[in-house]
Formats: C-alpha cells, sequence, structure tokens
C-alpha cells in the first residue's frame, strides 16, 4: 500500500520511513508524489489541523495519507505559542525571532515548564482514520544552546539529561521526539487494527 507524507520536509520524511516503513509498500513525500497542494491549517487544535492536512491529501491522491502538526506549549503562557509556534512572532517559520518573542515573555518567570505535542493523523482512501499524539517534556531555559534542531530547540531544555534538544544529535533527539511517540503511538494502533 502506497502512503503519502502531506509534507516536503526530508528530516521529517527520513524519521517516518524509518518507523511506518513495515507497514507500507512506499512512502512518499508530496512532492515525489507530484502533488503541490497547500492545506490551510484552521483548525483550533494540533490534531484538527493534521486531519484536514490528511484527509486533503488522501482525497487528492486517492492514497493513504499521513499528516501531523505540531508545536510547543508552554505552561506559563497558557499553553502558548500552541498551534501558532511556527508563526508566534508573526512571520511563518523564523525561529530567531519566535525564540526571541518566547524569550520575552518568559522573562523573569519561575514556572519555565513546557512540552512539545505532535497529532498524527492517518487518512486511508475510503475515509477510516487513525490518529495518535506524542510528547516530550522539558522548561524553557534563559538562553540559547546548541546547534543542531530547529525551531525552540536551543531552548528546549531535557532536565534528565541535562542539556537542551539543539545539543543532541539528529538521532538521539528521533529516538525521543513528540513525533518519534507519536508515530509509535499510530504503529501501535496500526498493529491492533
Amino acid at each position: 500500500m502506497k502512503l503519502i507524507i502531506a509534507s516536503n520536509n526530508t528530516h521529517k520524511l527520513i524519521e517516518i520511513k524509518a518507523i511506518l516503513g513495515d507497514h507500507f509498500g512506499e512512502i512518499l513525500s508530496m512532492r515525489e508524489a507530484g502533488i503541490d497542494h497547500e492545506t490551510v491549517e484552521d483548525g483550533e487544535t494540533f490534531l484538527q489541523n493534521a486531519l484536514k492536512k490528511a484527509r486533503e491529501i488522501a482525497e487528492i491522491s486517492g492514497c493513504c495519507a499521513l499528516a501531523d502538526d505540531s508545536g510547543l506549549c508552554v505552561d506559563a503562557l497558557g499553553g502558548a505559542p500552541g498551534i501558532y509556534s511556527a508563526r508566534f512572532a508573526g512571520v511563518h517559520g523564523d525561529d530567531e525571532a519566535n525564540n526571541d518573542l518566547l524569550l520575552e515573555k518568559l522573562s523573569g518567570a519561575a514556572d519555565r515548564r513546557a512540552h512539545y505535542t505532535c497529532a498524527m493523523a492517518l487518512v486511508y482512501p475510503d475515509g477510516r482514520e487513525l490518529t495518535a499524539e506524542g510528547y516530550l517534556y522539558g522548561e524553557i531555559g534563559t538562553e540559547r544552546k546548541g546547534s543542531n534542531g530547529f525551531g525552540y530547540d536551543p531552548l528546549f531544555i531535557l532536565p534528565e539529561r541535562g542539556c537542551t534538544t539543539a545539543e543532541l544529535s539528529p538521532e538521539e533527539k528521533n529516538a525521543i521526539s513528540h513525533r518519534a511517540n507519536a508515530l509509535h503511538e499510530l504503529v501501535r494502533k496500526l498493529e491492533a487494527d
């Protein structure tokens, strides 16, 4: 069975292929499948956005489609930036501005607990749907550390490891990430289906 990933992110594709490879005959990015489509992410939750993307790609392709939506949720900010993580400072994907704004908003905050959330949605051409969520818990540092990863990784501290996710190798991060946790949960559901 063919699976289309509702993304063209190379790193994401490698991680998904490694975890779901045994369950699908072929796994393709949207680009590899010849799909040029941008879903308007107007859901109020990560799961709503993931489902919308997967449903649209399944309908366009006639194949199974997998989509995810993820972001950072900070306790002291009432769960913000949440679904707006990539555009927290106003411009989509401006990691530096997003990190600067996060540091500004947490200036002097005692509670720096946070978690990454990833919602996954797998939609079959016949309309069946499987969903899963994964999390990675930590806290927000007061300065950037590390040069790996992207987004909020230079600020996201893993207390049990004593480092940020940007100080982990890609392999170490992928083994514990919110996306990996969601994918493993999805595999459990696939195997039980």
